[in-house]
């Protein structure tokens, strides 16, 4: 079993891997608007957020253009890759302590309803970029679906890691078992649903995240027509009932969600701040419009983090793909 824990987020990192839209046939008329929004987190992660950025490109055709675009900015360097899309955080790598070792897992296009070319590469890919070697692991696991607070304890949720277009016949037990011994896990906290209507099977980086040791954030309902107000009580009351791997008890840190975000049908998405990406310096926060909303939630963030500079940050074109900052980034830690 390895004794290397997974850093949580907040520990210091040497650079932070983000995914470049690139595919107009995926993106189609909201790839200039998407384009723009990663380009705004970019400049403020390398700004303001004190790290390095590797901007990964998904072909050939979005090299150059990325390069010009990005041409004067300090800090950001422009990596040509090969992905299906942007989805970085759940493609790529886990890293562990000080980067010397990353882990990577069997990927199935989110239980095999998206099944681009190159997406089971890109760790790979970004392992060699970095310098740093990969173990595989022969289960499928996407980095969205755990949450780490750096001390050996792990966040997930049932609706995903359970289910069976994952890992046929897991059990709590199996998949506790293939975390300590790939992520060093000691204890794992089991939530249940994730956001309505998430195309990943409920992936915890939309719905609960560690924010310190022993303090996790999770949604509170937003307005009355909150679809998920029922799922984000349950999340607070589970939180509130555990304990982390050292035997202290959680505290929830409640953040107002975003409220009822529906696309051009009525159907709601799942639109979060919980997507938030911690860096060096700073804390990038997803935005859907509701300016009340992400006010809110920005002001709860900081009461954890106020050595940081809390930065809200449109998201509404990267949320047609399915997520936001967190999902298409995975950080190297120092």
């Amino acid at each position: 079993m390895t004794t290397t824990l997974i850093p949580a987020e907040w520990a210091p990192q040497r650079a932070m891997w983000v995914g470049w839209p690139s595919h107009a046939e995926l993106w189609q008329e909201d790839l200039e608007q998407a384009q723009e929004e990663v380009e705004a987190l970019v400049r403020a992660l390398a700004g303001a957020g004190g790290v390095k950025v590797k901007l990964m490109t998904g072909n050939e055709e979005a090299l150059e253009p990325a390069r010009a675009r990005f041409a004067d900015v300090a800090g950001v360097e422009i990596v040509a890759g090969r992905f299906g899309d942007i989805w970085l955080r759940d493609t790529g790598p886990i890293f562990g302590q000080g980067s010397a070792s990353a882990n990577a897992f069997t990927f199935n296009g989110w239980g095999g309803k998206y099944d681009l070319p190159f997406d089971d590469e890109v760790a790979d890919q970004i392992g060699e970029q970095s310098g740093v070697a990969i173990t595989r692991h022969d289960f499928i696991l996407e980095g969205g679906a755990v949450d780490h607070d750096g001390e050996g304890t792990v966040l997930t949720t049932r609706q995903c890691v359970l289910n069976t277009n994952r890992n046929q016949g897991w059990t709590e037990e199996a998949a506790e078992a293939a975390f300590a011994k790939a992520l060093g896990a000691k204890k794992v906290i089991w939530l249940g649903d994730g956001l309505l209507n998430d195309h990943t099977d409920g992936h915890v980086d939309n719905l609960a995240r560690f924010v310190a040791p022993g303090v996790v954030a999770c949604p509170i309902a937003f307005g009355e027509d909150d679809p998920n107000a029922d799922v984000y009580d349950e999340t607070a009351r589970i939180l509130s009932a555990s304990t982390d791997a050292a035997g202290r008890p959680i505290k929830v840190l409640r953040i107002p969600s975003p409220g009822l975000v529906a696309d051009e049908d009525g159907e709601p998405i799942p639109a979060s701040h919980m997507n938030f990406l911690i860096t060096n310096k700073a804390v990038v926060v997803p935005t859907y419009g509701n300016d009340i909303a992400a006010r809110m939630a920005c002001e709860a963030l900081a009461t954890v983090y106020p050595d940081h500079k809390i930065i809200p940050s449109p998201s509404m074109a990267i949320l047609t793909g399915g997520g936001s900052f967190h999902c298409i980034s995975q950080q190297e830690p120092a």
